[in-house]
Order: C-alpha cells, then structure tokens, then sequence
C-alpha cells in the first residue's frame, strides 16, 4: 500500500495516510507500536516490543501488538524480516537496504549495497509476475561472537 516510507515525520505521515485509505482508524496503541519500532535499529520481535511498550501502555496486550503488526505488514508499513530462529522479526524501515544476520547471536544488521539494488533480475523471471521487492540476506557470525 505505500511502498517506500522515509523517516521521521514522513513516515508518520505516511501511517497516517496508509490507515486513512484502508478505513483503519490510528489508534494511540497502533501509533505507539509504529512509534516504537520506528525507533528501533535491532528488528525486535512481537515480545521486544510489547516489554518496550509495557512502560508506557501498561493494558497493552500481547495479542494486540501481535494483531497490529500483521495488520502493519499486510498494508506494508513494516517488514517482518528473516531470522534464523522462528521467532519473526520486524522493522518499519522500509527504504532500499538488505540484511546481516549472526547465526550465534541472531543479532539483524541493515546494510546499503547498490550494487545489488541496482542488477537487473535475470531473464528466467522476469515473467514470473510482478516483483515488489528485491533484498540480499547474509548469514554469518558476527564479530562479537566470533571473538568470545
């Protein structure tokens, strides 16, 4: 629904707009959670997020944030994002940029590279149907874990 979010006041703006045109009424709980993990760099999970927002919504249910970031990422206001334990992942921001994962740690990292963002996919698919996204994911281990 709106593709590209940019940061601070333009991606509330962008919020807002995107619950307006799908007649979903901008809840203080949903612009709370979009809030949160806006400000978030980690990709933190449903949990992470409800513990955050435990301090300053303490009735926040669980359920409710679970239920808002599906209802998020169906109207494509946040990603959820791959990690290497079961356990989904999330993050609102949604411009060009891929991601390292540790494999030890499950530390996510974004990273930039134009390379890849700017390759034509090949011929085979691009018949497939309509591509909306294209993104790298490395796994490794990263620094930290690799030196204790």
């Amino acid at each position: 629904m709106v593709g590209i979010l940019k940061s601070g006041k333009d991606q509330f703006s962008a919020l807002e707009k995107a619950c307006r045109d799908a007649g979903l009424r901008l809840t203080h709980q949903r612009l709370e959670i979009f809030r949160e993990l806006s400000q978030s760099t980690d990709h933190p999970s449903a949990e992470k997020l409800h513990q955050r927002l435990l301090k300053r919504i303490p009735t926040l249910s669980l359920d409710t944030v679970y239920r808002t970031l599906a209802t998020f990422e169906t109207h494509g206001l946040v990603n959820r994002v791959e990690s290497i334990k079961s356990q989904a992942r999330f993050e609102a921001a949604l411009g060009r940029h891929h991601h390292l994962i540790c494999r030890s740690c499950g530390k996510i990292m974004d990273f930039q590279w134009k390379t890849i963002d700017d390759v034509s996919l090949p011929e085979e698919i691009l018949g497939w149907g309509k591509i909306t996204q294209k993104s790298v994911v490395i796994h490794g281990i990263c620094k930290k874990c690799l030196n204790t």
